[in-house]
């Protein structure tokens, strides 16, 4: 008979039976809840004097679990997003035991009523149309790697892809006929349709070329699909080079998501309404795209410009003597 009071009894079933037996949930959030687990269990049971395996659930108090939050942010340097993430996945924990142990409901309680941080919203980064074409001009096409790299760089921008959504891209998702598209699983394997630009297209044919269709896209040095981790690695190994042409992009923070934030941008600025670009991108609400509308500084000014005021002369009031010696006799 298992013992209800150890946590070590919960976490096979939240992460097994509930997380992916009844949730279903990606990969991504699998792996961010498991992650959460592996730093808050150590940190309580280091707190608390005991083996990991010999924690009972009240051991994970409020208190302890604050003094984790607070350990993420100072020791760790974990960003307040970050923080809040990782106190979201305690809170689905504690959840999930309150709801099958009774016992444990004043327990669950107190964990899901420690608060999420406020964080301030900073400015949405993205790049300017020279600091693009910089970047996708880096790679150095005559090489088999080169090739690959500029045609990740090309279809990330194309497409407004996540790193993950290219990651997991297989040669079958792709069409490359006349009216050239492709099929992205985006979060919560939601699939969306995108088109091709005709550069797109060709540079994934010829990567593609003599692969079956299973195959991922793009692949690593050792002819594995690319992580998302090597995604990352890439955009930023290009963003330092193409920072020798474009010295604006040294002060940018360059990754796949503001290359995502950039397709966005560009085509805000080409006239495409904001609905296409919700769905372009794969958000479920038009409230996460209109943020776009918000962060375009060149759209700012030329909205302004329509609705300045006209820079008309101010006439003195010395030019006015018959009113001023009316004002002057009351």
């Amino acid at each position: 008979m298992t013992n209800k009071q150890l946590v070590a009894t919960w976490v096979r079933r939240f992460l097994l039976e509930h997380v992916i037996g009844d949730l279903n949930l990606s990969r991504n959030t699998q792996a961010s809840y498991r992650d959460t687990l592996s730093l808050l269990l150590p940190f309580a049971a280091k707190r608390q004097g005991k083996a990991i395996d010999q924690l009972e659930v009240e051991h994970l108090s409020a208190d302890v679990v604050r003094r984790f939050l607070v350990h993420l942010e100072d020791e760790r340097h974990c960003s307040v997003s970050t923080r809040n993430q990782r106190l979201a996945s305690i809170h689905a924990f504690a959840r999930f035991i309150g709801s099958r142990s009774p016992e444990h409901l004043a327990w669950c309680a107190q964990l899901t009523a420690i608060p999420f941080k406020k964080a301030g919203k900073g400015t949405l980064p993205y790049l300017e149309k020279p600091e693009m074409d910089a970047m996708l001009a880096a790679p150095d096409r005559r090489t088999r790697l080169g090739a690959r790299d500029h045609a990740l760089l090309l279809f990330l921008y194309n497409a407004g892809a996540r790193a993950d959504e290219g990651a997991r891209l297989t040669i079958a998702d792709l069409d490359l006929g006349p009216s050239p598209a492709v099929t992205i699983i985006g979060k919560g394997r939601k699939a969306r349709l995108c088109p091709l630009w005709t550069s797109t297209a060709s540079a994934l044919k010829a990567l593609v070329a003599g692969r079956g269709g299973s195959d991922p896209v793009f692949l690593n040095r050792r002819r594995e699909g690319i992580t998302r981790f090597g995604v990352y690695a890439l955009v930023r190994r290009y963003a330092a080079q193409a920072a020798r042409r474009v010295p604006s992009l040294t002060t940018k923070r360059v990754s796949p998501h503001v290359i995502r934030h950039t397709t966005a941008v560009h085509l805000l600025r080409a006239g495409v309404d904001i609905n296409t670009i919700r769905a372009w991108l794969g958000h479920v609400s038009i409230d996460t795209t209109n943020i776009y509308a918000e962060v375009d500084l060149v759209m700012k000014a030329q909205a302004l410009s329509m609705c300045s005021v006209p820079d008309t002369p101010r006439r003195s009031w010395h030019a006015q003597p018959g009113l001023m010696a009316f004002l002057r006799s009351l």
